[in-house]
C-alpha cells in the first residue's frame, strides 16, 4: 500500500495514514511530562479496581467505586466544578459486550454521577472505534442499556473525525459503507450529497455478479435520504470524489468489487484507469470483542482484503487514510471533549477560547480504559502526558503478563484486592 504524506498528516508504525482532527481549542495547554511512578499507588489502585467490570463480584465494585469517589473529594478543591481527573472508556470489550452490559458496569458508572441532580462528578466519555450510527442515538441506546444519561457529546466514535473532512468535501458526491446507516451518520455530520455503497451499486445492473445468490438484505428501508431519488443517469455521470469506510462492512465482496470499480477508475465507473480518489477508513482494528466469546474480524481485516485484491489487480498500490485509535490526535480531541463536558456539567455552557485564563481547566491525569493493546493502550502511551493507560481482560486481551510491545501503565490483577 502505498501512502500520501502531506504534513501536519503523520504516519502510524503500520505506515498508515493518521489525518490529525481539528486543532484543538487554544486553552489546551500542554503540561510538564508526569511520569507513572509520580501518581500514588492508592490512585492507580482504586482506579484499577473500579474498572475490573469482569472479574470483580457486584458488592466489590459497588465499594470500590465508594472508595474512589472518597478519594476524589479528599484530593480535589472545594468546588463542585474542579475534578483532577476524567476518564475514557472503550465500549466493547470493556462496558458491553454486545448489547450485555459486563460485570457490574451499569451500577459503576452511575457512582460517576450525582444522586440528586444527575450531573456528573467525574467527566467521562466512551472513546470506541465502533460506529454506523449517530452519536445520537448511540448515546440513546447507551443509556437503556447501562441506565444513566449518557450525552451524545460524550459518544466519540471511530468515524466521528469525519467531521474534520467536511469542508473538503461538503458538497462533493461521495460513497459510504459499512453497517448501520453510514449515509445517515456523513449526512448528519453535514455532508450534502452523499449515498451508500448499498444504492449506489443497485444502480448498476449485474454490478454484483453474484447477487442472485444472497439471501441477505443489505439496504436499509428505512432511510431513504434525497439522493436516493436520484436517476441511473445522474449517479453514472457523477464522479465519486471520496470514499467513506464508516463501520464493518457487511457485504465484504460485493464491497470490495464496487470499491476497487470506483477507485480504479477516479470515481467514474466504466471510465478509464486514472489516479484513484480518497479513501478514508474510520479505524483499523484487526479484531475486537463481540458477543462471541473469541474476537471477532474488524474494519481493519476488511481494509487487508481490499488492499490485497486492489494491489494484486492494479499497477498502482492502494492509498488510504485510517483515522480512529490509536491515532494520537484522537486522543488530543477526546481531551478536549472532556473538558467541554466538564464545563456544561458545571456551568451549562461550553468553555470558550477565549476565557482561557478564567475557565481553562487542566486534568492531572486521563485515564484510558480498554481492552485492546494495540488500539488502546498505544494510543495512550502515544499521547503522552496526561493520558494513563488501563488495560481490563474482558474483552481482547486475556493474558496473565502485560503485553509485551504496548504495556499498559496498570494491568489489574486479583492480587490487588
Amino acid at each position: 500500500m502505498r501512502f500520501r504524506f502531506q504534513p501536519p498528516i503523520q504516519l502510524s508504525s503500520s505506515g498508515h495514514h493518521l489525518l490529525p482532527l481539528p486543532t484543538p481549542p487554544p486553552f489546551l495547554s500542554s503540561s510538564p511530562s508526569l511520569s507513572t511512578c509520580s501518581i500514588s499507588h492508592h490512585h492507580r489502585l482504586m482506579f484499577s479496581t473500579f474498572l475490573l467490570l469482569g472479574t470483580t463480584t457486584p458488592m466489590t465494585l459497588e465499594k470500590t467505586a465508594v472508595n474512589l469517589l472518597s478519594f476524589w473529594n479528599c484530593h480535589s478543591s472545594s468546588s463542585r466544578c474542579t475534578s483532577s481527573f476524567g476518564i475514557a472508556f472503550d465500549i466493547d470489550g470493556v462496558i458491553l459486550r454486545g448489547q450485555n452490559p459486563i460485570g457490574n458496569s451499569p451500577a459503576a458508572l452511575k457512582r460517576l454521577y450525582h444522586d440528586y441532580s444527575g450531573n456528573l462528578k467525574i467527566p467521562f466519555l466512551f472513546l470506541t472505534n465502533g460506529g454506523g450510527t449517530p452519536e445520537s442515538r448511540r448515546a440513546f441506546e447507551m443509556s437503556q442499556l447501562l441506565g444513566v444519561k449518557i450525552l451524545p457529546s460524550q459518544v466519540v466514535q471511530g468515524h466521528s473525525c469525519f467531521r474534520s473532512l467536511l469542508k473538503r468535501f461538503k458538497n462533493d458526491f461521495i460513497v459510504a459503507t459499512g453497517k448501520g446507516e453510514p449515509e445517515l451518520v456523513m449526512s448528519e455530520y453535514g455532508f450534502r450529497n452523499v449515498i451508500s455503497l448499498d444504492d449506489y451499486a443497485s444502480y448498476f445492473d449485474n454490478i454484483d455478479p453474484v447477487a442472485q445468490y444472497k439471501s441477505w438484505k443489505v439496504k436499509q428501508e428505512s432511510n431513504m435520504l434525497p439522493f436516493s431519488m436520484k436517476s441511473i443517469q445522474d449517479v453514472s455521470l457523477d464522479r465519486v470524489k471520496a470514499a467513506f469506510i464508516v463501520s464493518d462492512p457487511v457485504d465484504w465482496g460485493r464491497d470490495i468489487q464496487v470499491l476497487c470499480d470506483i477507485l480504479s477508475s477516479r470515481g467514474l465507473l466504466g471510465g478509464e484507469e486514472e489516479h484513484q480518489p480518497p479513501l478514508f477508513f474510520a479505524a483499523d482494528d484487526l479484531q475486537y470483542q463481540a458477543a462471541f466469546p473469541s474476537e471477532r474480524l474488524g474494519i481493519g481485516a476488511f481494509r487487508i482484503a481490499l488492499e490485497s485484491v486492489f494491489n494484486r489487480i492494479h499497477d498502482m498500490p492502494l492509498e488510504c487514510t485510517v483515522f480512529g485509535k490509536p491515532n494520537p490526535f484522537v486522543f488530543r480531541n477526546a481531551e478536549a471533549i472532556l473538558r467541554h463536558i466538564w464545563a456544561f456539567s458545571c456551568h451549562g455552557n461550553a468553555i470558550r477560547p477565549e476565557d482561557e485564563d478564567s475557565s481553562s481547566h487542566s486534568f492531572t491525569t486521563l485515564y484510558m480504559i480498554g481492552d485492546n493493546p494495540l488500539v488502546d493502550i498505544k494510543g495512550a502511551l502515544q499521547a503522552g502526558h496526561p493520558w494513563f493507560s488501563i488495560l481490563t481482560r474482558t474483552g481482547v486481551f486475556r493474558q496473565t503478563e502485560n503485553h509485551a510491545e504496548y504495556p499498559a501503565d496498570v494491568l489489574p490483577t486479583m492480587c490487588e484486592f
